[in-house]
């Protein structure tokens, strides 16, 4: 071989590992995914924010954070490969365990959102969170205890159901949620007291704790008369206090309200027992966007 065609030989070696160095550095280059989101508050030390991606019809995580008292986000910034994160069709933020959690993203829920060039408008009301912004939500109460029989401390109960017909009905108007999320009523007299989780409007729901010894109608609520909790005095007379409904993750990451209160209702300081009162809608949720 000539001198000129062994410097060809030499030549086009060195421009095919060129390119394929090239090559190999593209394919493992990485971009951000920025989230700006409002809302959020802090999970405590068991539960934690996940972002994922879904990328092939298949979610992809994108990082875990958590929240501060003021809202803030740990990260609001995370690296992923970049072929990944531009074929990427959606962004969902899940609640994980924050110890041995699954690989998988779990069925919390919380936002979600469809990109749209490099952006993602993120919201409860996307079909892979709740499908549902809950602007037909609507709900009444009466304050009663029949646990304990008639005409005793008939303020310090809180019952989720319509009176007004002489004969008790439903009183809530939710839409149905999907898994890994639960109603919560609470009754708010200082602090927060539970009234119990439930699914269904026309049932019971999973908590009579603080009620007497008698059963209670077929309707979400509760009787704040017995076992009461550090801080608060039973009967409870729940005159002048807020009336709540909350949507709570499933397991539950607190014994307080979460951030999703759809509806909420200041009970009058003369309310009286028996009588049909309405809440009124509440529908400050996160939002935000990711990023690409």
């Amino acid at each position: 071989m000539n001198k000129n065609l062994k410097l060809l030989a030499l030549f086009s070696l060195a421009l095919s590992l060129t390119y394929c160095s090239s090559n190999d550095d593209d394919s493992s280059s990485t971009t951000n995914l920025d989230l700006n989101i409002s809302g959020l508050e802090k999970l405590g030390t068991d539960y934690v924010y996940e972002g994922w991606i879904m990328v092939d019809g298949s979610p992809l995580t994108t990082g875990r954070f958590t929240v501060n008292d003021s809202g803030e986000l740990s990260q609001s910034s995370f690296p992923m490969m970049s072929e990944d994160l531009s074929t990427a069709t959606a962004f969902i933020l899940t609640i994980e365990p924050a110890v041995g959690d699954d690989p998988a993203p779990s069925k919390t829920k919380l936002l979600a959102g469809d990109f749209s060039g490099d952006t993602g408008a993120l919201s409860i009301s996307h079909a892979a969170a709740f499908g549902n912004n809950f602007d037909t939500a609507s709900g009444d109460y009466i304050l009663a205890t029949p646990t304990n029989g008639s005409n005793n401390d008939e303020n310090s109960g809180i019952w989720f159901l319509n009176l007004s017909s002489g004969s008790p009905s439903v009183g809530l108007n939710l839409p149905t949620l999907p898994e890994g999320w639960k109603y919560e009523g609470w009754g708010v007299q200082g602090q927060p007291l539970t009234t119990g989780a439930f699914t269904m409007v026309d049932e019971a729901d999973d908590f009579d704790g603080f009620s007497g010894t008698m059963s209670g109608p077929p309707f979400p609520g509760e009787d704040f008369l017995m076992n009461a909790p550090t801080g608060v005095s039973f009967p409870l007379d729940l005159a002048g206090g807020v009336a709540v409904i909350s949507i709570e993750p499933y397991p539950d990451n607190s014994p307080a309200p979460f951030l999703l209160k759809p509806l909420v209702g200041n009970i009058p300081s003369d309310a009286m027992d028996h009588v049909t009162y309405s809440m009124s809608q509440n529908l400050n949720f996160p939002t935000g966007t990711a990023s690409r």
